[in-house]
């Protein structure tokens, strides 16, 4: 055997990956456990057994064949977490619709990029959403929908469009109702719904999801069943899931923590999902906690913090609580200890990953040394590889060393939805995803993120490309350059921080730069500092130190605290 240990694991099992489709998946998993409690979402008041959701989906399912919508069409939802949501899930994945996930803290400009992008033929959304009106900033954006028949819609700026679909039974010119959808399905046959899901083959594209892009522009990772089903289900598998377990997901379903670890992990376990709002509430989330006698619970290291500090924290009664997962984000190793102990989640693990894999390739098991649950973000998961590389010449590294974090395996996505020059880039000849973060394997195959070779910034589980915020802010009339930083936050692990050059004679202040953004960009990439200057670090030839820049950010806004947290 050769004396060099290299920095390369393959995921080994004695259980083999599911082979199925998403929606004959569900279906056996219904018929196994009918009675079991499958879905409580508790801000709508709806409680479903297996069996219940098994009709409502199939009446969704019928009812979108009834619109018209065929294999292969793309189907966007715009919403936050509620009971339609994973109906809609299911329901296009039985008919072999492609579901594209749509962040419900979107805007006009990046709501019309994803729709047009992905050449989605129907919409689904939420009237609206925490003071944002979604049905006025569709009629924005479509005006042509007030004149339309539902159903029928021509508009110019996304002529793919033709079908939206408002959840509830209020009309609005120009749309469906949810009441419409599940009534058309009387036009389709049990029979007929059954002839379409056998069509399906588990290695059809099911899901596109959006990840910012260094150009500017998000892609569309381009997931299958075969991806998303069975990362949903190692993940709950090596939290040891049964059906007696009941997840609280405060975690947004846009999302795969929310819609594969959260979803498709219960469901393929036959376990129970609960919502506890629509976006996060941490009060929310420890009265479903309670309340629902839960024994796992998901969040980004944000969340369980909000959770942790809330003042009436002391009073809920956590202990039916057994295991759950920080991911999302760098996980603070004090925040996990004390999710540890005080949160009674013993058996708390770390996953890491990202969209273009499903998303998890490593996760901390049960059973490992502390040091090692709170302190590293696993080892690599069952059925897939992980290698870590010189970024600069491609060889494996020695154990030990610092390099690239590549994964390959089942989990790694078709590719960007219509952009085959991203694919190239992010996926190698061997099939390897490169995933632009830098890493550290131990001898134990344990993992350490430790930096990214990419600017990308994750605040509070959102993933922020620099680029796409300075494409947008260039075109205020008032900036010459910008260049977009992370620096570090207590809160959300990372903070944005703008850096901006005005024009010869311009003057602007903070509020007028963010108020700029708002209503156009997410409020999460909106930075929460602004600092302006008359030239940027740079180097001989002419290239910007963000390094330098962020250095000189963490003194100036005295973030060194922030900056010497520890995580995993």
């Amino acid at each position: 055997m050769e004396t060099t240990r290299w920095s390369y694991v393959s995921g080994t099992s004695d259980v083999p990956l599911l082979g199925v489709t998403i929606g004959d998946c569900f279906d056996a998993i219904a018929a196994r456990f009918p009675d079991n409690e499958a879905l409580v979402v508790r801000q709508q008041g709806l409680r479903y057994t297996y069996a219940d959701l098994k009709t409502e989906v199939d009446r969704c399912a019928r009812g979108l064949m009834a619109l018209g919508i065929a294999k292969g069409e793309r189907v966007g939802i715009w919403a936050p977490n509620r009971a339609e949501w994973l109906i809609t899930q299911l329901a296009t994945s039985k008919i072999g619709a492609i579901l594209v996930n749509i962040n419900p803290a979107y805007r006009l400009h990046e709501l019309e990029y994803a729709l047009h992008q992905s050449g989605c033929s129907a919409l689904v959304f939420a009237p609206q959403f925490r003071g944002a009106d979604y049905s006025a900033m569709l009629y924005e954006l479509l005006p042509e929908m007030r004149q339309a028949r539902p159903g029928h819609l021509a508009a110019g700026r996304l002529p793919d469009l033709r079908t939206v679909i408002r959840l509830g039974d209020e009309p609005a010119a120009g749309m469906f109702t949810w009441s419409d959808v599940l009534a058309a399905a009387e036009r389709v046959s049990p029979a007929d719904l059954a002839a379409r899901q056998a069509e399906q083959q588990f290695d059809d594209p099911i899901n596109i999801q959006y990840t910012s892009g260094t150009t500017g522009y998000p892609k569309g990772a381009t997931l299958s069943h075969h991806n998303i089903l069975n990362n949903g289900y190692f993940v709950a598998r090596l939290m040891r899931f049964t059906d007696k377990d009941r997840l609280v997901i405060p975690v947004p379903l846009y999302h795969c923590f929310g819609m594969v670890m959260g979803n498709l992990g219960c469901i393929t376990h036959g376990a129970t999902i609960i919502y506890p709002s629509e976006g996060f509430e941490p009060l929310a989330v420890l009265q479903a906690v309670q309340e629902e006698r839960a024994t796992a619970l998901f969040g980004v290291p944000t969340m369980f913090i909000a959770e942790l500090d809330h003042p009436e924290f002391g009073r809920f009664d956590l202990s039916s609580l057994r295991t759950g997962v920080m991911a999302g984000a760098p996980c603070p190793v004090e925040v996990m200890r004390k999710v540890h102990s005080l949160m009674n989640m013993r058996e708390v693990e770390i996953c890491y990953g990202m969209t273009e894999t499903s998303p998890v390739s490593t996760q901390t098991r049960i059973g490992a040394p502390l040091e090692k649950q709170v302190g590293t973000v696993g080892q690599v998961h069952p059925h897939v590889e992980i290698k870590i590389i010189d970024p600069v010449s491609g060889k494996v590294l020695p154990r030990g060393q610092t390099g690239e974090l590549c994964t390959r395996g089942y989990s790694v996505m078709l590719g960007y939805w219509n952009n085959e020059e991203a694919t190239r880039k992010a996926i190698d000849a061997a099939g390897w995803m490169h995933t632009g973060d830098l890493a550290v394997m131990d001898e134990e195959g344990y993992i350490n993120i430790v930096g990214r070779i990419k600017d990308m910034i994750i605040r509070g589980g959102e993933n922020v490309y620099p680029r796409e915020i300075e494409e947008f802010l260039y075109t205020h009339p008032k900036i010459s350059d910008v260049q977009v930083i992370g620096v570090p936050d207590e809160r959300y692990g990372e903070e944005i921080m703008a850096w901006i050059k005005l024009k010869p004679g311009e003057t602007a202040d903070e509020e007028e730069i963010r108020q700029f953004c708002r209503g156009q960009i997410a409020h999460f990439k909106i930075p929460r500092y602004i600092k302006f200057v008359d030239s940027f670090p740079m180097t001989v030839t002419g290239k910007v130190q963000k390094f330098r820049m962020r250095e000189q950010s963490i003194e100036e806004l005295n973030l060194r605290a922030a900056a010497s947290m520890r995580t995993a």
